[in-house]
């Protein structure tokens, strides 16, 4: 189910806010688990007994660590969880991928299995393995409940596409938390933002995207706008899933992390991914690229940390080999800013302008169906292969899109979010607001009503 459906916002959403809020709080956790699986299942019915598989499991590791009395047991249990959680994922999102570059390499014709992906598995995964992580560690008390551990990875506002929320930042709500009506109408604010980012800036993009893979003949110009509106479009797709998310676990009582802080303002690659995709960042950070040993070890060693939690990135968001060179392109780029510190010390302008032009390449490559393609999108961008500088279509194109490319380019910034602030502040401001969201309610509906199916970005994931 997508948040942002007719069936989402008009029956579900009504109906689990108003049995969460009639029962009493010991149910409240029952109700998150219970809606959370018929959410999961409406998209993925097949797939609720793998993800309750992945429960019981993580939550059998967890008691079993918890109640190990030698670190040598703790760290079976641990490898338990590890081993077979990665396997599943390994298996569900990576078998056909290895397998087919097995086949490539050696000539063979192994079969492939051909599995669906599920869901959200990337996500809730990486969730399960930091709870059992944090227990091992001492970071977080071992969870005895199972409905409110069942809550954790189920729950839906995040479920199918982040933000990544580790058990340790949410064991205290899980177990008592608060709602009042201040908390509910900031859910309520955040959530609808989030929509018309997916559905009034991110679905239009994806047009102009969609527009540019069926020109005949694209130009300079058009494989410049296709990459820009990609740029936007991942941007407000994912950062809108991360405000409904946020928005939602909020009016539930739940305080999560933000994902999204403005990443296109960034000055270096490195900061960059400080304010992309911020639950994934750290989760990486945390849990692979320091028990490796981070940045304490020769500088060799330093180097393949670097390249490996960059090869995980890139894997982790996809089966396929563009995705491998997206995250050792980000390596490469990360080490040479460390090396070149000459880099750091051009005007701010001209360290702007090339992070953008880094990060803009860099997805071209991302979104490429095959490197066949990232590589005819690449030469097309520069003039290569006889590519025109500018066409007819390109300039009808540009003239019918070029309004929505400096809208998404300006709420990229803190620009709307500062003059809302200060306008929702006065007593004006109190008024409109609640006006303006229920006209920007009306008009993404309508919008949904006559529009076509159009999935989150990261549902790929």
């Amino acid at each position: 189910m997508l948040f942002s459906s007719v069936p989402f916002l008009y029956y579900f959403l009504p109906a689990v806010l108003l049995c969460y809020f009639l029962v009493p709080k010991g149910l409240k956790n029952t109700v998150l688990l219970v809606f959370s699986l018929a959410f999961y299942a409406w998209g993925e019915p097949k797939y609720v007994l793998l993800m309750l598989a992945t429960i019981a499991l993580f939550y059998i590791c967890g008691l079993a660590i918890g109640k190990a009395n030698t670190q040598s047991l703790k760290k079976l249990w641990l490898l338990v969880s590890v081993v077979v959680g990665v396997g599943l994922l390994a298996v569900f999102k990576y078998a056909d991928f290895f397998i087919g570059s097995f086949n490539a390499a050696t000539g063979l014709s192994l079969p492939f299995l051909r599995l669906a992906l599920p869901i959200g598995i990337s996500f809730y995964t990486f969730q399960c393995l930091s709870y059992t992580i944090d227990v091992y560690r001492g970071n977080v008390p071992v969870q005895k409940n199972p409905i409110r551990f069942g809550a954790y990875v189920t729950l839906f506002p995040q479920l199918i596409a982040g933000p990544i929320v580790r058990y340790i930042d949410v064991a205290r709500e899980l177990e008592n938390r608060s709602h009042s009506w201040e908390n509910f109408r900031y859910g309520i604010r955040r959530f609808l933002i989030g929509l018309g980012k997916k559905i009034l800036l991110a679905d239009q993009f994806a047009l102009l995207i969609k527009l540019f893979r069926q020109a005949p003949e694209p130009s300079v110009l058009f494989y410049w706008m296709y990459a820009i509106a990609f740029m936007l479009n991942i941007y407000f797709d994912f950062s809108g899933y991360s405000d409904m998310a946020i928005g939602l676990g909020r009016i539930f009582g739940f305080h999560f992390h933000e994902n999204f802080n403005y990443p296109y303002l960034s000055k270096s690659v490195t900061e960059f991914w400080r304010r992309w995709h911020m639950s994934l960042g750290s989760w990486f950070r945390d849990y692979v690229y320091i028990p490796m040993g981070g940045n304490r070890v020769s500088r060799a060693r330093w180097v393949l940390n670097i390249l490996t939690v960059w090869l995980l990135t890139g894997l982790w968001h996809g089966a396929a080999w563009n995705f491998v060179l997206w995250g050792l392109l980000f390596a490469v780029l990360l080490l040479i800013e460390k090396w070149v510190p000459a880099l750091q010390r051009l005007p701010q302008l001209l360290r702007h302008l090339y992070v953008l032009l880094l990060i803009c390449i860099s997805f071209v490559l991302f979104n490429a169906e095959t490197l066949t393609q990232a590589g005819a999108d690449l030469l097309g961008m520069f003039g290569f292969g006889g590519v025109p500088l500018v066409t007819w279509e390109t300039l009808y194109y540009l003239r019918s899109f070029a309004v929505l490319l400096i809208v998404g380019a300006i709420g990229a910034t803190p620009v709307v979010k500062r003059g809302a602030e200060r306008i929702s502040a006065t007593a004006v401001g109190a008024v409109l607001e609640p006006i303006l969201l229920i006209a920007l309610l009306l008009l993404c509906t309508a919008c949904l009503v006559d529009g076509s199916f159009s999935p989150f970005l990261y549902f790929r994931f």
